[in-house]
């Protein structure tokens, strides 16, 4: 009894990490996304660029005109999926990337324009949307789909207040 109690509870702490996981780096990602575009001074600059491989996102945060990553660093925030490692990273400004979530098997970002459609060209960007697919960090003997891996798929679509509709 113990043995099989012991598996269940650590099964469901590896679940709920992983869920944990997925859904705050999606929060983080959420929170900040909706800043891109703040723009108190009307400076020109982009508050999404598109880029197939990164996420990144602009806002003027000091309420200087632009951005200008040596004074502000988190004026520009750029997100990664890093595939050899399963993780993704959070860079600030001209800072070199840190981990901001592991264990993530996907990250998938899209670009869509005010009517909803895809697009590829950053002064189009009105909505942005993210899938984090986590996986817990160690197989479960007793659950046999992906080798014994569970995971998670959490997505949302993010409309930042500041780019115009």
């Amino acid at each position: 009894t113990f043995m099989t109690q012991t598996r269940i509870y650590n099964a469901q702490e590896q679940i709920n990490e992983m869920q944990q996981n997925g859904r705050g780096a999606l929060d983080i990602i959420n929170r900040e996304v909706k800043m891109a575009g703040y723009n108190p001074n009307g400076a020109s600059f982009l508050g999404v660029t598109y880029s197939t491989t990164q996420l990144m996102i602009q806002a003027d945060l000091d309420s200087t005109p632009g951005i200008d990553v040596s004074i502000t660093p988190n004026e520009r925030i750029t997100y990664t999926y890093d595939a050899a490692n399963n993780r993704i990273t959070r860079a600030v400004g001209s800072g070199s990337a840190q981990i901001l979530a592991e264990h993530i098997s996907a990250f998938t970002f899209g670009y869509l324009d005010n009517n909803g459609t895809a697009t590829t060209i950053s002064a189009n960007i009105r909505q942005v949307s993210i899938s984090i697919t986590a996986k817990t960090a160690k197989p479960d003997p007793n659950y046999t789909a992906d080798g014994g891996y569970r995971s998670y798929i959490v997505s949302a679509t993010i409309t930042p207040g500041n780019l115009a509709l």
